[in-house]
């Protein structure tokens, strides 16, 4: 983010954009601050958040630094704080002069009218109760009832592969975009700004949810967030077996509430995939009180495998170990988690290579053989299974190219170069 280049004199009047100011969770000493607007956040001493108070009463940069001193007998250079603040499009105007480039950059959250007020009530204490009601009669109706546990065969409900992959999918796809809404409820109901859109982890092609405003909240509160999606699929799983233990559904309904239910459950176990950062990723991370879990253990693997090739390197060019300067509580933390994403990522590409890719290969080329003998006489009924069959795996495949292509056009662009 560039902004203009600003100078701040004594005599200078300050205005900010909208901020939040609050303590650090784990450091008495330092404060949060940040645009949630822009998904930006910095940490900083204590002090500093007196300042921005005082400059947002409307006093001058040499007042405040006199009210600083007198206070709390500290020395600071408020003029040069302020220009630091420019840099991170904290600051709105100075001496009545707007800075160009300080307009929020378009990070606005998706369906901005929902306000907080509009969502509160879904996490009050009467939801949750409902929520347990619901989940607690499903958990009984099922253990006493063997026929209503899902089975893999639920997920083929109909004779035709293609028709119910494409069924499977489309719920899939309404399951994702439900989870990932309540992520935005759950957000914009603490007065946060979110996002959602496609991303990659690893081969799996994701729909996820930019919280980063949430940071202006404290990490108590931040665990409804996280916990938001996976309580939704919970909820959902409730309703659709209760459905189909006590509603009189005919039969084809029965048959698409099960693989629904199926579909739906096998979703739950990928959020403990913690390397990936998934939904417990989030939670584990705020647990561990680690500011960038995922972050810092990847450069500890690759700090890791640079050391392995150590004695192929230069001469003067010593492998450093970037956990040195994190907290000890922290630092420990990164390194099993380190293991954990380098053991985990290998295992499921390993994985997706030996297993996933070659099934993937193979049911297109089965596929692409009965559209072909549908042409030349075949069964045509199993030829257009085949095409439906096409038309979902190809399209999540070329869907996962292109996301990952934007993803990553950084990288592509510094590589050409």
């Amino acid at each position: 983010m560039s902004v203009q280049a600003v100078e701040v004199g004594a005599a200078s009047i300050v205005r900010f954009h909208a901020l939040v100011v609050r303590p650090d969770d784990d450091d008495p000493d330092a404060i949060i601050v940040g645009r949630p607007d822009l998904g930006e956040f910095v940490e900083l001493p204590s002090v500093c958040g007196e300042v921005i108070r005082l400059l947002g009463e409307g006093r001058r940069v040499e007042d405040v630094e006199a009210a600083i001193a007198a206070e709390h007998d500290v020395e600071l250079d408020v003029a040069a704080f302020v220009e630091a603040l420019s840099d991170l499009a904290f600051v709105a105007e100075v001496d009545g002069r707007l800075l160009s480039g300080s307009e929020p950059a378009a990070v606005a959250g998706h369906f901005a009218r929902v306000t907080e007020r509009h969502v509160r009530w879904v996490f009050t204490k009467p939801m949750k109760l409902l929520w347990l009601a619901v989940v607690a009669a499903a958990s009984v109706t099922v253990l006493t009832r063997g026929d209503l546990l899902p089975r893999h065969q639920d997920f083929f409900w109909s004779d035709y592969t293609g028709l119910s992959v494409l069924v499977n999918t489309a719920f899939f796809s309404v399951l994702a975009s439900v989870h990932e809404m309540m992520h935005l409820i759950a957000a914009r109901s603490l007065g946060a700004p979110a996002r959602i859109g496609l991303s990659t982890r690893l081969h799996y092609l994701v729909v996820q949810t930019d919280v980063t405003a949430i940071w202006g909240v404290p990490r108590r509160r931040r665990y409804r967030v996280y916990l938001a999606g996976m309580a939704s699929d919970v909820f959902l799983i409730a309703v659709m077996s209760l459905a189909v233990a006590f509603l009189p559904l005919p039969d084809l309904a029965v048959a698409l509430l099960r693989a629904f239910t199926l579909t739906a459950l096998l979703s739950l176990p990928l959020q403990a995939l913690i390397y990936m950062r998934t939904d417990l990723y989030f939670v584990l991370r705020d647990l561990l009180r680690c500011k960038d879990l995922f972050g810092d253990g990847l450069g500890y693997v690759r700090h890791l495998l640079a050391r392995a090739v150590f004695p192929f390197r230069k001469r003067g060019s010593p492998v450093t170990d970037p956990t040195a300067e994190l907290p000890a509580h922290e630092r420990r933390a990164v390194r099993i988690y380190a293991l954990a994403l380098g053991v985990g990522s290998s295992i499921t590409l390993t994985v997706f290579a030996f297993y996933g890719a070659p099934i993937v290969v193979s049911a297109l080329t089965h596929a692409l053989a009965a559209i072909w003998n549908g042409f030349h006489g075949g069964p045509l009924l199993t030829a257009v299974d085949a095409a439906l069959l096409i038309l979902v795996e190809g399209g999540l495949q070329l869907l996962f190219l292109v996301t990952f292509v934007r993803g990553h056009r950084h990288w592509f662009h510094r590589r050409r170069s």
